[in-house]
């Protein structure tokens, strides 16, 4: 593997927004097929009919994916921490079990961003919950929901996904 880069970066437009709009929880031993290209790129995730474990979840607001690289010249290593912030409004019973059940597993996450790309979070190793909170607000206005932040360390970065995703 080389590690000299091949091509340079032009200033682009101005047209990219912020802000996450859907994840897809995959459990990480389900039936989903992961098919890649050599340069990390997700060709397809296939297996989504066949299959009861993955689980669309709207967002709005809130919710964001931050990549750090953390690197060591004197280990010779590079990583990468995948780290998906999720605000989840309005508490029920049925979201503390889920809540539960994510907390506990490893999945791995697809995230939709409002510019229509999606990223693969926790592609080799899953993404574990690193801290959150099921709040119930103080004043009317507070968030009465769950903040989630799940955390994947790879070795390469959340690889883009391209295919069509479930509905539901």
């Amino acid at each position: 593997m080389s590690c000299d880069i091949s091509a340079g970066r032009v200033l682009p437009c101005k047209d990219a927004v912020g802000g996450l709009k859907n994840v897809y929880f995959i459990n990480y031993d389900s039936a989903v097929s992961i098919d890649e290209e050599a340069d990390g790129t997700v060709v397809s995730v296939s297996g989504w009919a066949a299959t009861a474990d993955v689980f669309k979840y709207e967002l709005k607001g809130n919710s964001s994916l931050t990549q750090n690289i953390q690197s060591s010249r004197e280990n010779g290593t590079t990583a990468f921490e995948q780290v998906l912030e999720l605000t989840l409004p309005k508490l029920s019973a049925a979201d503390n079990q889920a809540i539960k059940l994510l907390s506990f597993g490893r999945p791995r996450i697809v995230v939709e961003d409002y510019n229509g790309n999606l990223f693969l979070v926790g592609r080799e190793n899953g993404a574990d919950v690193t801290g959150g909170t099921i709040v119930t607000g103080a004043a009317m206005s507070d968030l009465s929901g769950y903040t989630l932040t799940f955390t994947g360390m790879e070795r390469t970065p959340a690889s883009s996904v391209t295919g069509t995703f479930p509905a539901a």
